[in-house]
């Protein structure tokens, strides 16, 4: 193998800027055998490694002080390879069907029990990916939105749609393929998963095959600590349309519907985005559905395009200065704009293909960062409760320190999951996003703030956004039931301590290494 060339301390920063390092080197691998060569080179040198994807985390998820890997290099699709599969696995080619999806739309597809299967590798953006299955006449059943992102970004840090019958994107992930510590290839996947181990044993002696639900649901949502993501199988499903409906409301009509669930049952996907200040006494809302119909439908759907004004306004470079301008020269206007942006995306509607109406478009273009909690969505209404504790934070920040929220804050909906640190493991949840324009005067202080409430709720943070938490307080092991059996698994794949972080180290994840070198010298001392 050719040796890799690579960067010295080529400083690297996030795509807004609040996230950034000086990593010793900087490496663009090509193939697997690199990505085991670097991770063998970074243990006989003492230092650690990190991939990142697009820089699309505004948390310190992404940073690394050894070896930092770009995924360029790393993003192709890949054969299905049926030699090592189970007979039929893969072959449903006319789509397993909306999975998950719930009525309200014309044309749903049905369900069977063969899946189509597509294997990519961990570096290839979504966008790419959605234009290679649209190749194939193939979809994903959900994404986030936004198509910027690495698939080993958006499986790492659990990202999700919005949709109660949906799960994360790691939910749709059937087989991985990574190289842990010591430069260990494994293939992970649910106990009785899609390959044949026998037939894997004889073909790819050299890799080896956990089948295990605990490793599988740890590997799915591993934030970076378990190896480098080289290959990940997706199921996916046939190519469909979507109709998307925006329509401005308040929280007085909003909230009997998320407390009876109607709204989350009768739509296949639905999110509400709203303004936490009030006027004439109601908060405004905006309400988006997205429900699947026929491809006849699409043709002669004359909507084929969102709000022209709002996308372009968005895309124009002086719009994000100016609203910055505005809210910090005059905070007390941030209410007001934050009503004309609902009502500036309210449209009648918008039919295209799944992936272009699943993108949400003008928002991506605006600068910004944000920080996401995820709340239980049960009979208590926990989840409306949490909206109420954000009007009372809001308030206080603005009536105290005049700080104010700059951007509409969104909700989305997620089925639960089993993946073992996924915001919404083990449960149904609301993952509630709170937006903040990039120079917004006390921003962080506010969002830190917001999560201290929604943690009193049962609130998780998103891994890939802003978050003040740590692992000096057990919130970590109180959160996600789980932890314990995720920890397993680090241990079995992160022996080294190859794939530790500043992020790992903040969180907890690496405090028992560092745990027993302090009990080492302890016992040092007492001697």
């Amino acid at each position: 193998m050719a040796r890799l060339t690579f960067s010295l301390r080529r400083k690297w920063r996030n795509h807004t800027g609040n996230q950034g390092v000086d990593p010793l080197r900087v490496l663009e691998p090509s193939t697997l055998e690199q990505l085991v060569e670097i991770v063998r080179e970074a243990e006989r040198a003492g230092c650690t490694v990190r991939a990142v994807g697009s820089g699309h985390s505004w948390s310190d998820v992404a940073l690394t002080r050894g070896f930092l890997l770009l995924p360029t290099g790393l993003a192709r699709p890949l054969e299905l390879e049926p030699e090592i599969l189970h007979p039929g696995v893969g072959s449903g080619s006319d789509g397993g069907g909306s999975r998950g999806g719930v009525g309200g739309g014309e044309g749903n597809a049905r369900s069977d029990d063969a899946e189509p299967l597509v294997r990519v590798q961990g570096g290839m953006r979504i966008r790419e990916l959605n234009a290679y299955l649209d190749s194939l006449g193939l979809a994903l059943p959900n994404m986030g939105g936004y198509d910027g992102q690495t698939v080993a970004g958006v499986l790492a840090t659990a990202t999700h749609g919005s949709g109660i019958g949906f799960g994360p994107i790691a939910d749709d992930v059937r087989s991985l393929e990574l190289v842990a510590a010591g430069g260990e290839r494994c293939r992970i996947e649910p106990a009785g998963g899609v390959t044949d181990p026998a037939a894997f044993a004889a073909l790819r002696p050299e890799w080896i095959l956990l089948q295990d639900d605990q490793a599988f649901d740890a590997a799915r949502v591993a934030m970076g600590c378990l190896g480098v993501l080289y290959a990940v199988t997706l199921a996916v499903q046939r190519k469909f349309y979507l109709r998307e409906v925006r329509t401005l409301s308040t929280w007085g009509e909003v909230r009997p519907q998320l407390l009876d669930g109607g709204l989350l049952r009768e739509n296949r996907h639905c999110e509400v985005y709203f303004n936490p200040y009030p006027r004439d006494g109601e908060h405004r809302c905006l309400i988006t559905t997205r429900n699947e119909v026929t491809r006849e439908r699409y043709e002669r759907d004359p909507h084929r395009a969102r709000h022209f004004l709002a996308e372009l306004l968005s895309k124009l470079p002086f719009t994000p200065w100016a609203i910055n301008l505005l809210t910090g020269v005059w905070p007390r206007i941030s209410p007001y704009l934050i009503d004309r942006a609902l009502q500036a995306l309210a449209d009648t509607d918008y039919t295209n293909v799944s992936y272009r109406v699943l993108n949400i478009g003008a928002a991506n273009y605006l600068p910004a960062y944000s920080a996401e909690i995820g709340v239980p969505v049960d009979e208590r209404g926990l989840h409306v409760q949490a909206v109420e504790r954000i009007f009372e934070v809001a308030d206080r920040h603005r009536r105290l320190g005049n700080a104010y929220q700059s951007s509409p804050i969104s909700l989305r909906f997620v089925r639960a999951s089993t993946a073992s640190m996924a915001m919404m493991q083990g449960r149904d949840t609301m993952m509630i996003e709170l937006i903040m324009l990039t120079h917004t005067e006390g921003g962080f202080e506010l969002l830190a703030d917001y999560e201290d409430a929604l943690y009193a709720l049962g609130g998780r943070p998103h891994w890939g956004q802003y978050n003040t938490l740590t692992g000096s307080d057990g919130l970590l092991e109180a959160m996600y039931p789980r932890y314990r059996e995720w920890l397993a698994v680090h241990a079995r794949l992160n022996g080294s301590g190859v794939f530790d972080s500043p992020f790992s180290k903040r969180v907890g994840i690496s405090r028992a290494r560092f745990a027993e070198g302090a009990q080492v010298a302890s016992e040092a001392a007492d001697g």
